[in-house]
């Protein structure tokens, strides 16, 4: 037996409970909802962790859908969810920590900018996160996942013409923020001061 090849089918029989189909379908959406995973998660939440957890919501509830045209919007929000989710625990989490940690913790104590690979993709995630969500979305997924337009479009439910006018602008906001921060950093780098004298 052949796995059928476009979404629509594949849907079909992932309904129907053909998990070949389902595994081949997790697999084609699978990095784009990473993208947008790592775009809402907490800093501390493993997006290995939260694509489990959607992957299990995808086996539980394929059967519920009807409508293949809804299903990257349907599973985009299933991301967007276990994201929130993760937030509201890292949250309840955190708060208990502070409590304790604060008088712990030396005062001094900076977190020096990494220059690690990591610390650089965190680095573009902070940025992309400072976007609003409507800029920053289309970007990280055309940007990291170099997603066509029309895929976005789907993604987004919004028409492709809307998602590149938002790819446009979400670049010149980021462009803007890379921009000012190097100002400030000129401005105030110690070192920068201590030449001039």
């Amino acid at each position: 037996m052949t796995v059928p090849n476009n979404d629509q089918h594949l849907l079909a029989a992932a309904c129907a409970g053909d998990s070949r189909a389902l595994a081949t379908l997790w697999e084609r959406h699978r990095r784009w909802v990473a993208a947008v995973l790592l775009l809402h998660k907490p800093r501390q939440a493993e997006v290995d962790d939260l694509l489990q957890d959607v992957a299990a919501t995808l086996v539980a509830k394929v059967g519920t859908l009807r409508d293949p045209e809804t299903f990257p919007g349907w599973l985009r929000s299933v991301a967007i969810n276990a994201a929130r989710m993760a937030a509201r625990g890292t949250r309840r989490r955190n708060a208990a920590v502070e409590r304790f940690g604060r008088e712990e913790s030396p005062k001094d104590e900076a977190a020096a900018p990494t220059a690690t690979p990591e610390g650089a993709a965190e680095r573009l995630r902070a940025r992309l996160a400072a976007l609003p969500a409507a800029y920053a979305e289309p970007l990280l997924l055309r940007l990291v996942h170099d997603m066509p337009y029309a895929q976005i479009a789907q993604v987004l439910d919004l028409p492709e013409t809307t998602v590149e006018n938002r790819i446009v602008r979400g670049r010149r906001l980021l462009r803007d923020q890379v921009a000012a921060d190097a100002e400030l950093n000129d401005r105030y780098d110690p070192d920068a001061s201590s030449n001039d004298e």
